[in-house]
């Protein structure tokens, strides 16, 4: 096999290889996108119906889809443009290693305590809170725009923060690993039909951060107290403090090679 030959084989490789890479993370940015779904199935149907003419000779139809498909893809950018910009952003987002993978069993488990325990003490007060934590899409364009705190999680700061004569109280906190990043931080509200209308605002830009991002949103209702959970564009609604530590827990585990690394290294830790 000549030296060429192995230089061609891998550019082939490295091709195929990004074009898998790029159609993932575009299929995987459709599935959380209402409007782009649609956009998706319209396309097919589209596709669809051009071949049925051209098979069975429909002069007509086939006619207008040709049409369709040759101005189409120009009605789409525009008509659709706030949506692919949402796609392309959510793939600028994207980072290689997310802050929550890199904490040990032990601080995981530490941040999962305080926060639940706060939501169980803002639920017993009714007192409205939205808490997101930043997973591997970053989350810097709406920390930019908050109020910068760089603390380490308590029970008791997050209680301060939205008790209702702090000015930090408006808006959410952003979660980065194992610090408060920073409060009063704004979302773009989810456009979901399916949202159940009655309510708030506080619920639809948990669920509409949790839609363009990988992200937990925690939140608690003021009017009725209820606990909440959106993740991966969809709203848990009414859950219980230990619904919402369980799930915090397996969401904010790492992946199995890493549990893998880090159990080796204690190992190795022991045995020196």
């Amino acid at each position: 096999m000549s030296f060429d030959t192995i230089v061609n084989s891998v550019k082939n490789i490295i091709d195929v290889l990004l074009v898998w890479l790029v159609t993932y993370y575009i299929l995987k940015s459709l599935s959380k996108n209402v409007k782009m779904v649609l956009l998706f199935k319209g396309i097919i149907l589209i596709l669809i119906l051009k071949i049925f003419s051209d098979i069975f000779n429909l002069v007509t139809i086939g006619y207008l889809l040709d049409y369709v498909i040759e101005w189409g893809i120009l009605a789409l950018i525009v008509i659709f443009q706030p949506e692919i910009r949402n796609v392309l952003e959510q793939l600028g987002r994207s980072q290689l290693l997310g802050r929550h993978k890199v904490l040990t069993v032990d601080e995981r488990e530490r941040i999962v305590y305080e926060i639940v325990n706060a939501m169980d003490s803002l639920r017993k007060t009714r007192t409205g809170a939205l808490i997101v934590i930043e997973r591997d899409n970053s989350l810097n364009d709406y920390i930019q725009k908050a109020k910068k705190l760089y603390a380490d999680i308590s029970s008791d700061l997050l209680l301060s923060i939205f008790f209702p004569n702090n000015p930090l109280h408006d808006g959410g906190v952003i979660i980065q690993g194992d610090r408060i990043t920073c409060a009063r931080a704004v979302f773009p509200t989810s456009e979901n039909s399916k949202v159940i209308k009655r309510l708030g605002t506080r619920h639809r830009a948990a669920l509409g951060i949790a839609e363009i991002t990988d992200c937990i949103s925690l939140l608690v209702s003021e009017e009725t107290g209820r606990l909440s959970m959106a993740i991966g564009g969809e709203l848990h609604y009414n859950l219980t403090p230990d619904e919402i530590k369980v799930m915090l827990l397996e969401e904010l585990s790492p992946k199995k090679s890493l549990v893998i690394e880090e159990e080796e290294a204690e190992s190795d830790e022991q045995a020196n």
